[in-house]
């Protein structure tokens, strides 16, 4: 694990993404929630200062996208962001990306560990507004048809644009339907 993924408390995104006061069903599963952080650290990279992603949108950290509330907003390209407002955003937008996903996902929690992180790191890069969009791997994902999944998701522009990354989550949902 990185040091910086090390470095994130983990309790503050657990009491954002389910709030202490509410105590889970039996049989809920809990994504470990550093390991979606380490992947999403990998697939997003880490700048401290903002950008414009692809999608020309200005950008710092963990890909998070400057919000009109955020103090970097209407700030130059290239303004300096330090590590601690990066892992805060940070922090925020994971607890913010599960939270879209239960939402998304009738049955988010029966889904199996790994699919909760695909799901999650598309959303992370996505945005709830447009994973929904992905209607029939939803429908797929909610009857446990992984393998449908892992070759519907390949067939959208998220697909075309980041590659890499939607042929290794494909590949992650279609393991979900070998046997063990």
């Amino acid at each position: 694990m990185s040091r910086f993924v090390h470095s994130i408390r983990q309790e503050n995104i657990a009491q954002v993404v389910v709030e202490p006061s509410k105590k889970l069903p039996s049989g809920v599963r809990r994504m470990k929630i550093d390991l979606l952080m380490e992947e999403l650290t990998i697939d997003e990279g880490c700048k401290l200062e903002t950008y414009l992603c692809t999608e020309s949108v200005a950008t710092f950290g963990i890909g998070h996208a400057v919000l009109r509330t955020d103090p970097e907003w209407g700030k130059d390209i290239g303004t300096e962001v330090s590590m601690e407002r990066v892992r805060e955003v940070f922090e925020q937008d994971v607890a913010n990306c599960v939270a879209d996903c239960m939402i998304l996902f009738k049955g988010w929690e029966s889904y199996p560990e790994e699919a909760q992180r695909c799901w999650a790191n598309m959303c992370y890069q996505l945005g709830r507004p447009r994973l929904s969009q992905f209607k029939k791997s939803i429908a797929f994902a909610e009857d446990g048809d992984w393998d449908s999944v892992a070759t519907e998701i390949l067939d959208s522009r998220w697909s075309k644009q980041t590659p890499e990354r939607a042929e290794r989550i494909s590949k992650r949902f279609a393991r979900l339907s070998i046997p063990v």
